[in-house]
């Protein structure tokens, strides 16, 4: 074992140690003192406002001098307001129900028992993420409303903004009296790697890679724990010859609208062959003027050379993660259900028609955890007219997919109460 092992070890060891005792404690706190806790770190933020703006200008001025692509500068950036969002977001999750130990029938495992499912923690959550700095405070109250402790491994671009964050967060729980080592923070500065981190598996009950899809492969290959990939960008949409392309600039415009988080942005379009193509110069138009970048296939840009730049083979199964679309002519739904599953992230894609046969088609045929229907998919984790919030979208087919939302950080229990032999 060499030196930079050594001193990991003796970084990290010690923090998982501490935060497997504090999970233990954490599981047993009653949910109402949970939920003010939760409440205690949106005030601590709102108070600290001004710290972590200054924390993340000083990041912002920092990279200016790196070589960070324009997104991840872009994700670092923490304006007020999504500074307030955050905040929104612990407010509301401090008001909703405890998630934890509800209990639920079950089918019967043994004659003359009474057999029920509980939801109960996982234990430590690991939070592997790319700028995005308020991320961190919303995961801390993810894992307190579920009972969980939490380690944060942010990236060095946000170096400065995570560590304001993650010492008012720990402040806070330390005044809510809750088990000290419950939310924990590991920077890169100090000298371990990801890897360090995930080499810790018996510790580690879930593994959230969230960031650019390179991030998120490492994460999966690495890791031996559990891991729920949260994913980015490359979300298709398909509009049918009987498709509406008003509809079509609608649903691309709105799912965008999410940014800095480009979640569920619509970055490719397949074109039916045999519908309106007459429109679709003004579709190109009304997005180019929204500050679009064009691209399509060689079809496409022989018909509309000025409006489209040629797409590379390799940008059709890539995300973009900026105001970028591509458009491709596919011959028919069969086909474009094919070009999805081969191509899209399989968090997120969409189908623009007035078929109902069709739509039930899409929905059975695309293989993605999320399928839109002449709807918007942007993503927002605080939707007004939902009673829960979202830390992410899962692409997986394992233990969760779709969004991630409190129940994607709990665990069941099956109980076969009895009344004696």
């Amino acid at each position: 074992m060499n030196r930079e092992d050594n001193d990991a070890q003796t970084l990290i060891s010690p923090i998982l140690r501490q935060a497997d005792r504090a999970s233990k404690e954490l599981a047993t706190v009653l949910g109402v003192e949970r939920s003010r806790a939760i409440a205690n770190l949106a005030r601590s933020l709102e108070v600290a406002r001004e710290e972590i703006l200054e924390a993340n200008t000083l990041d912002l001025e920092t990279s200016r001098d790196m070589a960070i692509p324009e997104s991840l500068r872009e994700w670092l950036k923490l304006t007020p307001e999504r500074l307030q969002k955050a905040i929104q977001i612990l407010y509301r999750l401090a008001e909703l129900a405890d998630p934890i130990f509800p209990v639920r029938p079950a089918s019967p495992l043994v004659e003359s028992a009474q057999t029920y499912y509980q939801c109960v923690p996982l234990g430590i959550v690991a939070l592997i993420y790319e700028a995005f700095p308020e991320l961190g405070a919303i995961a801390a109250g993810f894992c307190l409303k579920t009972g969980n402790a939490l380690i944060l491994r942010g990236s060095s671009e946000a170096s400065h903004t995570n560590a304001a964050i993650a010492g008012i967060l720990q402040a806070a729980i330390a005044e809510s009296e809750l088990p000290s080592g419950c939310i924990a923070a590991i920077a890169p500065e100090q000298g371990s790697s990801i890897q360090d981190l995930l080499s810790y598996h018996q510790y580690l009950n879930l593994v959230i890679p969230y960031g650019r899809a390179s991030l998120v492969q490492k994460v999966s290959q690495w890791s031996m724990s559990p891991v729920l990939p949260a994913a980015i960008g490359n979300c298709y949409l398909y509009c049918s010859p009987s498709g509406d392309l008003d509809v079509v600039r609608e649903m691309i415009l709105d799912s965008h609208a999410s940014e800095p988080d480009p979640v569920n942005a619509i970055e490719k379009v397949l074109i039916g062959r045999g519908g309106n193509f007459s429109s679709l110069m003004r579709l190109f138009a009304n997005l180019q003027d929204k500050g679009f970048e064009l691209r399509g296939d060689l079809e496409l840009c022989k018909a509309f050379p000025e409006a489209l730049k040629p797409a590379g083979a390799d940008e059709w199964g890539r995300a973009y993660l900026k105001k970028i679309a591509a458009f491709k002519v596919i011959d028919n739904i069969d086909d474009a259900i094919a070009w999805i599953d081969r191509y899209s992230s399989g968090h997120a894609d969409c189908l623009v028609t007035e078929s109902y046969a069709e739509s039930q088609k899409f929905a059975r045929g695309v293989n993605s955890a999320l399928v839109y229907i002449n709807s918007s998919s942007r993503f927002c984790r605080y939707p007004q007219r939902s009673d829960t919030v979202f830390l992410g979208i899962s692409n997986q087919k394992g233990r969760r997919r779709g969004f991630i939302d409190l129940e994607s950080l709990t665990a069941t229990k099956q109980v076969v109460q009895g009344w004696g032999f």
